[in-house]
């Protein structure tokens, strides 16, 4: 067998048949040469016992230095126990980026997910990910893309985390659907951004602006009452957002005084509540043929947007930084501010780990801080005016 140089492959003759020239040195590597001329490299080798062959290129756009290289490299992944084959099926019917991300959200996300989970998900494929590599094939994607799009996203480091994440789910979901090999996912060792917890509480005074500002709002109309009622339940009960706006009556027991939520962020809850709820609740107005609490203006909708009311209504009343979120964070520090532990604060905002409930952890202190306060004054006065 000679050895696959330039010099020989321009030398070769076709012949009436295809025939194919093996190397002499590298075992599997060969060339193939058909009846009109043309000239092909290829490797065989074996992966667990089935004969694999692989077509590396044509002569001429392929140089044969090129081409052995390429073929070392197929039957060295071979012996390890990697089919090239199956490798380059994966490559060629790979799809692209957008593709991926489009069977994401159909196949994944709009089946597993809430849809306030849908929607970032789908704001993520949509604005961050596809404007960037949506064109690119999903095999083709390495570590470096993924990290180069994260840093470029640097100056909104949480939504680059989520990206991020959302980036991590979709190509574990391409290994398990057979479109990227096992452990392949590019987003590992990618070092997710620092982000400040942003913690904020109402203060007495705030909530009293608050509470002033929606009672004007209310006497003048100039937001509807259903956004009111959101709000004033939010501040009262520390749900989370969705968990008003989608609350129907069917879930009210007002005997028992209690939600009872079939869905939630934690799944299936009971939030309990007091009077004060009570009242907004019986004032509400029950429209019949609509099982919402908070209606919208459409026949038998809810209401579908809080923020743009939101955001009017706490510059109105002087915190043009309060998020709605920022309620149930509240909610949490003024049960605490009456003693309760947090394990109750735990069981009232239905959080399912402890480290959830952690977060307000300093809060429960400031009772302790204060009262350390008190004896340590009484003490140094006594010391202070001993023997003046």
């Amino acid at each position: 067998m000679p050895k696959l140089t330039k010099r020989f492959v321009d030398q070769v003759e076709p012949e009436t048949k295809d025939v194919t020239y093996w190397d002499d040195e590298l075992r599997g590597f060969g060339l193939r040469v058909w009846p009109s001329g043309r000239k092909v490299y290829i490797a065989t080798t074996r992966v667990k016992g089935r004969l694999r062959k692989v077509t590396i290129g044509p002569h001429g756009p392929t140089t044969p230095e090129k081409a052995r290289v390429k073929a070392h490299q197929i039957i060295s992944e071979a012996k390890a126990g990697n089919d090239p084959v199956k490798e380059m099926d994966l490559t060629r019917k790979s799809p692209t980026m957008k593709e991926l991300g489009e069977r994401f959200l159909k196949d994944y996300v709009a089946v597993r997910c809430k849809p306030t989970t849908q929607y970032e998900y789908r704001r993520s494929v949509e604005l961050f990910i596809n404007p960037k590599i949506g064109t690119r094939k999903a095999s083709d994607i390495e570590r470096k893309d993924i990290a180069e799009l994260h840093h470029n996203m640097r100056e909104v480091p949480y939504q680059a985390n989520r990206t991020l994440g959302v980036l991590s789910k979709m190509f574990n979901l391409a290994e398990v659907w057979g479109l990227r090999p096992d452990h392949s996912n590019p987003c590992l060792h990618v070092k997710k951004f620092p982000e400040q917890k942003r913690e904020r509480f109402l203060s007495p005074e705030e909530y009293a602006a608050l509470g002033k500002t929606l009672n004007e709002i209310e006497i003048d109309g100039s937001e509807t009452r259903s956004a009111i009622n959101a709000i004033r339940l939010l501040m009262l009960t520390g749900c989370r957002l969705g968990e008003i706006m989608t609350l129907k009556w069917d879930h009210v027991d007002m005997r028992a005084r209690e939600f009872r939520l079939p869905d939630s962020k934690t799944g299936a809850k009971i939030v309990h509540f007091g009077d004060a709820v009570a009242k907004i609740l019986k004032e509400i107005e029950r429209i019949e043929g609509n099982p919402w609490v908070i209606t919208g203006k459409l026949e038998g909708a809810r209401l579908t947007d809080l923020q743009h009311p939101w955001r009017r209504i706490r510059v109105r009343a002087g915190l043009p930084d309060l998020r709605i979120h920022d309620l149930r964070h509240s909610y949490a520090s003024g049960a605490l501010a009456l003693g309760e532990g947090l394990p109750m604060i735990g069981k009232l905002l239905g959080h399912t780990q402890v480290q959830t409930t952690a977060r307000y952890a300093h809060l429960a202190n400031d009772p302790v801080k204060a009262a350390a306060g008190k004896i340590s004054d009484a003490i140094g006065k006594v010391i202070m005016s001993a023997g003046a």
